[in-house]
């Protein structure tokens, strides 16, 4: 990780925009930035790592105030309007390709309250999602934890040197800056997941299932078995019953029985038969007797009279012809005399007289009736009326001949149907055996019903037994795997557990000689400690003089103890790979000018790529200034106005006589 820049608006003594360009040089990792006490540094840093982890960043000035009011503190006294604003630009190598970072975190007092807005650019685009859930994505790219040894206050590193302080340094630092925590997690991990190999719920629940179908089906096949008996017995005792009343109606019948049961019928149907017979009757005496149809009697008279009135009727037409025809001829022969022979003449004359006494014979007719035309109309109407009537007539005729038949048919059946009194037993007889088969087919018809829903539900409890087989086989396959599961975590935790313990003692074997390296590089007294040693599992650590006793920290000076600390956070560093910046605020305290020459000639440059260090006037002063030109990328000072109370930025660096400006 690298920071690039930095601005600050309104935060703090901080008035307006302040940026503050943090990117080193090639070969210049050193970012110097100098201020007198109480001009800003710390508040710097403080908005370092405000911008990067927010309510949970570890800020000198906060104390135990709540996160809000330590917003509401933080904005400039002269900011109009109460709002302020940290800005952190940087970048991170992610699986070989460099990500450019924005991270934007402001704030605006709005009365009681102090609303805060997190906005992240990813390679210049905001994104919502990460923004959203920044706390946790930068755990990812730089946990609190470790950020705490890379962003430190000089003057406090002291405690790092006592035994018991360091301890959960070290362990934290080893934990989690060299992985060994990676794999502890992976062991918790594969532990959790051992835990959760159980036989599931489902698959209880589908041997539950299984047993209480199969419970069903027993029950269901038993309460079948019972139905199809009763259906056995039934038609038995149905056939017995049938077979009887088949005896009791043969012999119904033989007696007459069923003429009994059907004398009302044959009654009405007499009674309906006589009386269309009256009327048939009736009719015939009546209206057809009373008509033209006693004129049938008469039909060779009539036809007589028929004949002679169509004669004389031709006679009459005849008649007229030759007349016509005299009229005829004598205008022909008129017209022929002038232009015919004689002879021609004579027998035209001939033919048309042997033709006027040929057509006279018809008419050679004794003309007695002479009828009148309408009464010849009446004539040829009343045939055709007596053909009606006498049609109607044998019609009617037929149908009584037809009714006398079915009366007598009937009246020698009602003689043969019996008294009462003599087929009284075997009505009774018969009505009982007829209830007793109503009774029993009813019974037939309701345990068949009984035995089908049986059926029906023995299907249904087959497929749903079938299904709960399925998902007893699924629950006996994710059992087996995980059984297998287990096992094979058992086998990792176990394999993890050895590579941990040899991952640890190799990290802390190399942070033993990182340590011991640096310690020895920083340290005046170069034979006071000849070897270093920390506990893979308490993480104390203990010194060894040159005599080969252990050496109580108490033993060192105030200086000392403050280069163990620095070299246990260098050793860290460079057994990390120096892949995250060491921003030092008083990164001189308390130290002779032996051990601070040490520190600017054998730490600043090389303690990592980049080094942001928060100096005042008398730690780094112009002889260490000139030691640290060749390492210096950038240089800032910090100017504090004491009548408005604001600091701000300005290039350079320097208060004696080096002014240097990078």
């Amino acid at each position: 990780m690298l920071l690039h820049e930095i601005t600050l608006e309104n935060f703090g003594a901080y008035k307006g925009s302040n940026p503050l360009t943090l990117s080193p040089k090639p070969g210049r990792p050193i970012i110097l930035i100098g201020g007198l006490n109480g001009c800003g540094k710390t508040t710097l840093l403080d908005a370092i790592q405000l911008a990067l982890y927010g309510s949970r960043a570890r800020c000198s000035g906060r104390g135990a105030r709540s996160y809000e009011s330590f917003l509401r503190d933080s904005v400039n006294r002269q900011a109009d309007p109460k709002a302020a604003s940290v800005t952190l630009h940087f970048s991170v190598m992610i699986e070989g390709t460099e990500r450019q970072y924005e991270v934007e975190r402001s704030w605006k007092i709005t009365g009681k309250s102090v609303p805060e807005t997190l906005r992240v650019f990813i390679d210049g685009k905001h994104d919502k999602a990460v923004s959203t859930n920044w706390a946790d994505y930068i755990e990812d790219l730089l946990p609190l934890e470790v950020a705490s040894l890379f962003f430190f206050d000089g003057e406090k590193i002291e405690s790092l040197a006592d035994p018991e302080r360091a301890a959960p340094v070290i362990e934290s630092a080893v934990q989690s800056l060299l992985g060994v925590s990676t794999v502890e997690q992976l062991r918790t991990d594969l532990l959790a997941l051992q835990r959760r190999q159980k036989v599931t719920q489902e698959y209880k629940d589908a041997r539950e299932e299984i047993d209480r179908i199969e419970s069903q089906l027993v029950q269901n096949e038993v309460a079948r078995a019972d139905a199809y008996q009763r259906i056995a017995s039934i038609k038995l005792g149905l056939h017995q019953e049938r077979k009887e009343l088949a005896t009791i109606e043969a012999t119904f019948a033989k007696r007459g029985g069923e003429l009994f049961r059907r004398r009302a019928e044959l009654e009405s149907q007499r009674s309906l038969a006589s009386k269309r017979l009256d009327s048939l009757n009736e009719t015939l005496a009546g209206s057809l007797a009373a008509g033209p149809l006693p004129l049938l009697l008469l039909s060779d008279q009539l036809k007589t009279l028929q004949d002679q009135v169509t004669r004389e009727e031709e006679a009459s037409r005849a008649k007229r012809v030759l007349d016509a025809l005299k009229e005829r001829d004598d205008a022909l022969l008129s017209l022929l005399r002038s232009d015919a022979s004689p002879d021609q003449l004579s027998r035209i004359v001939q033919y048309l007289d042997e033709d006027r006494e040929k057509r006279a014979a018809s008419t050679d007719v004794v003309r007695v009736l002479n009828m009148s035309a309408s009464g010849i109309q009446q004539l040829n109407s009343l045939k055709h009326v007596i053909e009606a009537e006498s049609i109607r007539a044998r019609t009617l005729l037929a149908e009584v001949e037809e009714l006398q038949e079915e009366l007598e048919a009937l009246d020698r059946q009602l003689a043969g149907v019996p008294a009462e009194e003599a087929i009284a037993d075997l009505i009774t007889q018969q009505d009982k055996a007829r209830q007793r088969v109503n009774n029993l087919e009813r019974e037939l018809a309701a345990a068949q019903d009984v035995h089908d829903a049986h059926g029906r539900e023995n299907e249904q409890l087959i497929a749903a037994r079938d299904r709960a087989y399925s998902k007893y086989a699924k629950g006996i396959a994710e059992t087996e795997h995980r059984e297998r599961v287990v096992t094979y975590s058992d086998r990792a935790r176990n394999t993890l557990e050895k590579f941990g313990e040899l991952l640890l003692q190799r990290h802390i074997n190399r942070l033993e000689v990182a340590v011991l390296e640096s310690f020895k590089r920083l340290m005046r007294k170069e034979g006071l400690v000849q070897d270093l040693r920390i506990d893979t599992e308490k993480f104390t650590l203990t010194l060894i003089g040159a005599d080969e006793d252990e050496i109580n920290p108490a033993r060192l000076s105030a200086g000392e103890r403050q280069l163990l600390a620095v070299s246990l956070l260098w050793g860290l560093a460079r057994v990390a790979g120096n892949r995250l910046p060491s921003v030092i605020d008083t990164p001189l305290g308390r130290l002779d000018s032996r051990h601070r020459q040490n520190l600017v000639q054998r730490y600043f440059p090389y303690a990592s790529e980049q080094v942001l260090l928060l100096s005042t006037d008398k730690e780094i002063d112009d002889q260490l200034l000139q030691e640290l030109i060749p390492a210096i990328a950038r240089t800032y000072t910090l100017v504090h106005d004491d009548k408005t109370f604001t600091t701000k930025v300005e290039n350079g660096y320097g208060w004696g006589k080096t002014q240097y400006v990078a």
